[in-house]
């Protein structure tokens, strides 16, 4: 498909206007909020006890599923796909904007509808030549009035051939030197403060307890839970095969990394599940702390 052919798609698409979803298979109900609030470390009790979700988790009530029958078409599909067969496989988000107009309550069902925008390119990124897909979502009551609007932009880029063997290389700055510097000799670096001594991971620049900006940093001793995870199955990730699990991990020391778990099938992965760190060499500039069961 030529640059000419993708764009004539783009314009068909975004012509389609808005297209509308099934009604979530669920509504709006108390466990998944549950769920979700202990997965985001969410202690706030009035959500639960007001009857109402959290605005961030508009798109949970009408998600995807893997399954074939789980699939609404949408404006997006056609389109996401043609540039996949084009070479444009590597995908990242670039912008997520949400509006909220009302709080959903609990027994509301949410209908999604999608209306795709813009397709600019083809631009030269860090990772590669590629498009900006646009589209908006809007998600509306069984009145028929809208309850919450987002944004969503992605760039599909072509994985240039002649690159390092590992594509997705982090930012290093100056909170995170630190820590690659200890993954390199094979330590778990926690930042913590120099002056009141709490730690904090992701590293930052000012400590949330003191407001100090000295900084240091303790080895941790390179055992976790496994508190939870996702099992990444779509869309393809430049240097890595899927499906691949990607876990918060607990560390004793009292905080939380994220990383991925290995030498482990997927489906034997469990919730509290004893880790141990240990590093792989992505290539040969790069490694990663990643984590493997472990004895109790």
């Amino acid at each position: 498909m030529s640059e000419r052919e993708l764009r004539e798609l783009a314009a068909k698409q975004a012509a389609l206007g808005e297209v509308r979803g099934s009604a979530a298979v669920d509504p709006v109900n108390a466990p998944m909020i549950r769920h979700w609030l202990d997965a985001m470390g969410d202690a706030n009790p009035s959500y639960l006890d007001r009857g109402v979700a959290p605005p961030a988790m508009i798109q949970v009530w009408t998600m995807q599923g893997l399954h074939p029958g789980a699939k609404d078409g949408s404006p997006v599909d056609d389109l996401l796909a043609a540039l996949n067969g084009h070479g444009y496989t590597g995908v990242v988000a670039t912008n997520c904007e949400q509006t909220y107009h009302r709080e959903v309550r609990l027994g509301e069902r949410l209908t999604p509808a999608t209306r795709f925008t813009d397709l600019a390119g083809p631009k030269r990124t860090a990772l590669g030549v590629g498009y900006f897909a646009t589209w908006n979502v809007t998600w509306y009551d069984e009145a028929d009035e809208p309850v919450a609007e987002m944004l969503f932009r992605v760039l599909k880029f072509q994985p240039p051939e002649k690159r390092r063997p590992y594509p997705l290389h982090p930012a290093v700055n100056a909170d995170t030197a630190f820590f690659w510097d200890g993954v390199r000799q094979g330590e778990l670096r926690i930042q913590s403060c120099a002056d009141c001594g709490e730690l904090r991971h992701p590293p930052g620049p000012v400590c949330p307890a003191c407001r100090s900006t000295n900084r240091s940093h303790v080895v941790a001793a390179g055992e976790g839970t496994l508190y939870s995870y996702v099992v990444h199955h779509h869309p393809p990730v430049p240097g890595r095969e899927t499906p691949f699990a990607v876990a918060v991990v607990e560390l004793p020391e009292g905080v939380r990394i994220v990383g991925n778990v290995v030498d482990c099938p997927t489906d034997e992965i469990t919730i509290g599940m004893p880790l141990r760190v240990t590093y792989r060499a992505m290539d040969d500039e790069l490694t990663l702390p990643m984590w493997a069961p472990r004895e109790p």
